[in-house]
Parts: C-alpha cells; sequence; structure tokens
C-alpha cells in the first residue's frame, strides 16, 4: 500500500473539517446527500462521456494502483541482469530456457526470451517500445479521466448550487428559512472544487508518478536485454544499466 496517497488524503480531510469546525460549523452541514449525488455522480457521467469505451470498467482498477501501486525493486532487476549476463557468456544463450522461467515480471521474461530464440538486437529493441508504448497508452487513459474528473467537477458544483439557489429564491415567502438554505446551497460548490482538489487531481498525479516509475523500468529491461544479446560483459552491463540514474539515484543501487 501506497501510504502517501492514503496520509496524504487523510490530513487534508482532516484540514478541511478541523477548519470548518473551527468557524463554528456543524459536520452534517457538508454532508447532504442532494450536492453529493449531483457533483460526484454527475462528474463521472460526463468523465466518461469523453472516454474510450470501457473506462468505467476500468476505474476501480485504477483507484487500486493509485492506493496500492506495483513497485519495483531496481537492485534486484539489475542483479538479475548481471547474473542472467554471466551465465550466458559461460554456458551460452540457450543457458538462461531455465531462468526465464523463474522470473516474474512477464516483459523481462519476454525480453529474455527474445534472445534466447535469437532475435536481432534491432527487432528485441523494437518489441520492446512497443510494449513500452501500449503501456504508456493504457495509463495515459487512466490518467486523462481523473484529469477530466477534476476539470468536470467543480464546474458540477457550480451547477448544483445555481439549481438550489433558484429552489430557495423560490421561497421567498419563507424568509426565515432562506438564510440556511443559501448557505446549504453553496455545498454543491464546496463538493465538487474539494472532489477535483483532494481527490481527481491527486489521484492522477499520482498514476502519472506510478506509469513513470514503470515505464522507467521496463527502460532498465530493455537495455539488460539488449546488452545480453550483444554479448557485452556482465560488469559492462551493469554499468550501462546504472547510466539511465543521475550520480545521487545510483549510490543506492551500488550499496
Amino acid at each position: 500500500m501506497d501510504f502517501a496517497t492514503i496520509s496524504g488524503l487523510i490530513i487534508a480531510l482532516t484540514a478541511l473539517i478541523t477548519s470548518f469546525n473551527l468557524e463554528g460549523g456543524e459536520i452534517d452541514n457538508i454532508f447532504l446527500v442532494a450536492p453529493m449525488c449531483l457533483v460526484i455522480g454527475g462528474s463521472f457521467g460526463v468523465a466518461i462521456i469523453g472516454s474510450p469505451s470501457g473506462t468505467m470498467r476500468r476505474i476501480p482498477r485504477y483507484i487500486w494502483l493509485a492506493i496500492f501501486g506495483q513497485r519495483y525493486n531496481h537492485r534486484e532487476i539489475i542483479e538479475k541482469m548481471v547474473v542472467l549476463a554471466d551465465r550466458a557468456r559461460r554456458e551460452g544463450i540457450l543457458a538462461l530456457e531455465r531462468e526465464s522461467e523463474s522470473l516474474k515480471n512477464p516483459f523481462f521474461r519476454k525480453g529474455i526470451q527474445l534472445v534466447i530464440d535469437g532475435t536481432e538486437v534491432e527487432t528485441i529493441c523494437s518489441i520492446l517500445d512497443s510494449e513500452i508504448n501500449n503501456l504508456e497508452s493504457r495509463h495515459q487513459r487512466g490518467i486523462d479521466f481523473f484529469v477530466r474528473l477534476g476539470g468536470y467537477s467543480p464546474t458540477l458544483g457550480i451547477l448544483g448550487t445555481v439549481l438550489a439557489l433558484v429552489h430557495t429564491l423560490g421561497r421567498v415567502d419563507e424568509p426565515e428559512k432562506m438564510a440556511a438554505a443559501i448557505a446549504s446551497a453553496f455545498i454543491a460548490t464546496l463538493w465538487g472544487v474539494g472532489m477535483a482538489n483532494m481527490v481527481y487531481l491527486p489521484l492522477a498525479d499520482k498514476l502519472k508518478q506510478i506509469h513513470d516509475d514503470e515505464a522507467a523500468t521496463l527502460e532498465l529491461i530493455t537495455e539488460g536485454v539488449v546488452a545480453i544479446q550483444m554479448g557485452e560483459n556482465p560488469r559492462l552491463i551493469k554499468t550501462r544499466m546504472l547510466s539511465i540514474y543521475s550520480m545521487k539515484d545510483r549510490i543506492p543501487l551500488l550499496a
């Protein structure tokens, strides 16, 4: 689980509720069913309209990724690549057949299998680059979906406020109730702006970070696989794989 996502959301909500209470507000006044239905349901509805087919089915997956997100151990990947390179030099490429079956990462396993099959370096690069591009396309759909939610949510909040005010102003014969009704009308705006800036846009940013991490991992694997196919020295392969990191980021990988 990504504790940064959970803790950040808790801190933001706590700050919102605390400030509301300090101003003398009652928490029950925030959680009104009507504005919540319009803002949350309406935002998802219009975001789905502008999304590719099947996006609605993937929403739980996007949220799961943002909260739990897959993490990669780059040091383990580099060490495994060096072991494979050493075995390939000592025993031949076909000796990697047994090793490939133990690889948990499907992209890593596919790359090594291409090496075992004797695929040309240019072809390996082309195939693996296509995999990375397809990954980017899939991830971008999720990122774009939450960015759209962040754009629609405030507008739906304003729409909810306008609808509530129209209803409220239609009750001018009950002036003692109008003040409370007008205050309640702006709850829709609160939900619209709040959901956009405290949930949807942060989730989009988190999905972008997860994508960047996975894309960097796949590029790292591609670099190692190509080096093995070219028959490079294991030490040189390790150096080549580390070269995509800054000097500061290499230190924990060299430890």
